[in-house]
């Protein structure tokens, strides 16, 4: 079969984009160089506005027109199906408007919605789970993303108290000195946060955590807490990328392990 090319907007944040690529290779079925899949990653994080800042009114810049023009790149450079490995641009004012210009514009890029996929990812692997808490920045927070997609399945998900997300969470993220959008996979306070906030969940009685932002990963590559499923997004998003480039070339899900 002909193999589709695989499109990456990898600056959103680029630790996260640079995660996607590696979980790439790693589901992949390959024992040469050459039997990988063909993957072009854009990385523009200065033409990328903050998409958190957008939907909590800190600027009215709305980034899905900068996520369309990156789509408009990767198509002309020859990818048929690419992602976002960012939660919070999966939110309806910035997703759906992205999703509307490629419509309008004609064009045949297959864009991959990370949220929807890991909805369905939970409902096939993990259906004796009802309790899934997750950890986000407070834009996918805000805007709802996971329990406006999850609860209407059934699900009752679970998230931080505010005090928690705003003091907690959110800086763990985004902190100039200590976040791991600044310091990526060596974020060790982020960690000890997000542990906090996971042991924080897990109290509340979630069964699994979804790491609802691409950073997160970095900092709990875990795939289980203590009694906790771990749910990781960009792992997810990387095994739909390769469904929909070769079925083939996808390893089984019980053959796949995060690195630390």
């Amino acid at each position: 079969m002909n193999e589709k090319i695989i499109g990456v907007i990898g600056g959103a944040g680029p630790f996260a984009g640079l995660d996607l690529l590696g979980k790439i290779l790693q589901e992949t079925v390959a024992q040469t160089d050459q039997e990988h899949l063909t993957v072009i990653s854009l990385s523009q994080p200065s033409r990328l506005p903050d998409r958190t800042e957008y939907l909590l009114g800190e600027t009215a810049v709305n980034p899905a027109h900068a996520i369309f023009d990156q789509l408009q790149q990767l198509e002309r450079a020859g990818a048929e199906v690419a992602a976002i490995p960012c939660n919070t641009a999966h939110a309806r004012p910035i997703f759906d408007v992205v999703k509307e210009k490629l419509e309008t514009s004609g064009s045949q890029i297959q864009f991959l919605n990370m949220i929807a996929e890991t909805a369905r990812h939970i409902q096939q692997q993990y259906p004796h789970i009802q309790r899934i808490g997750v950890l986000s920045t407070t834009g996918t927070y805000q805007a709802r993303i996971y329990p406006d997609l999850l609860e209407p399945e059934g699900f009752t998900v679970l998230v931080p108290d505010m005090r928690l997300q705003m003091e907690l969470i959110h800086p763990a993220i985004y902190d100039p000195r200590q976040g791991i959008k600044a310091l990526g996979r060596r974020a060790e306070q982020a960690r000890e946060a997000l542990l906090q906030g996971v042991e924080h969940l897990r109290q509340q009685g979630a069964e699994a955590v979804i790491l609802g932002c691409t950073e997160i990963p970095l900092a709990i590559p875990e795939t289980q807490v203590g009694e906790l499923a771990v749910i990781d997004p960009t792992l997810i998003l990387a095994r739909a990328l390769i469904r929909e480039a070769n079925p083939a070339k996808l390893k089984r899900l019980s053959n796949y392990s995060v690195s630390s």
